[in-house]
């Protein structure tokens, strides 16, 4: 569920939705989701001094019901 929010949130930001993957792992401090982007939208998901990607953090934070949780954007050519 909050890898389906933080995708919906995410394509409605960048100007490439179709390149827009959100994977979710489970880790021993919590859960980890990697949204991956095009590299022309990386600046805009990021947004000035980080402020978007802040944003998208306390969004998804807002919405688990476990608590911890790691966000972290990745653009496409990065494997």
């Amino acid at each position: 569920m909050l890898a389906d929010s933080l995708e919906h949130l995410v394509r409605g930001i960048v100007d490439h939705p179709d390149d827009v993957r959100v994977t979710a792992r489970s880790l021993r401090r919590g859960e980890l989701l990697e949204v991956r982007v095009h590299p022309e939208d990386l600046g805009r998901v990021i947004g000035r001094s980080g402020r978007t990607a802040r944003a998208l953090r306390t969004v998804v934070s807002a919405l688990s019901a476990d608590g911890s949780v790691r966000v972290d954007v990745v653009d496409v050519d990065r494997r």
